[in-house]
């Protein structure tokens, strides 16, 4: 199987096209080399569908794309709206099991908190709050960072992300 080809020639909707390469990624671990080249070499289209994949292999399976951390991490600012979406609830969900691998985002993360997006904005809240739930490390750094990301986010629910983690961490 060739993912780029699959994308190419599927007749498809979207949804069942990414839980069709969902599936075929987490039962042939080879393909997950594919996918990572493929956010590099791809169509716009192409890429948007690989970063949904992704999110949904990174979500089941973070083992997966842990090796893959620095290719993620070198799109999440896409000019690309669906990667700019995809890739950071990647890194998010590779946060809980490989949270010194996910913290590499932070800076790019924090350039998207700045986003007109508001998709964009709340994946990168995602992203961020997972990196600060699970590294011990970078927390104390972050806080200040979240904070302010509080005080400033006009719209309630990325702001209701960060929110949510700064209440689970104080209750720790």
């Amino acid at each position: 199987m060739n993912i780029l080809d699959e994308i190419k020639n599927s007749r498809k909707n979207s949804k069942q096209l990414v839980e069709d390469l969902t599936k075929s990624v987490l039962s042939d671990k080879v393909l997950v080399k594919q996918l990572v080249d493929g956010l590099k070499s791809g169509s716009k289209t192409e890429k948007g569908v690989i970063a949904d994949v992704m999110k949904h292999v990174s979500g089941e399976n973070p083992d997966l794309l842990a090796p893959y951390v620095d290719e993620l991490v070198g799109s999440v600012n896409s000019d690309i709206p669906r990667v700019m979406w995809g890739v950071p609830e990647s890194i998010g969900n590779l946060a809980k099991k490989f949270p010194d691998k996910a913290v590499k985002a932070v800076p790019n993360l924090l350039l998207n908190t700045k986003s007109d997006s508001t998709v964009v904005k709340w994946c990168a809240a995602y992203a961020l709050s997972e990196i600060f739930k699970y590294n011990l490390i970078v927390r104390k750094t972050l806080l200040p960072e979240i904070e302010e990301l509080v005080k400033k986010e006009k719209n309630n629910g990325v702001k209701n992300v960060y929110v949510k983690v700064l209440k689970e961490i104080s209750r720790k």
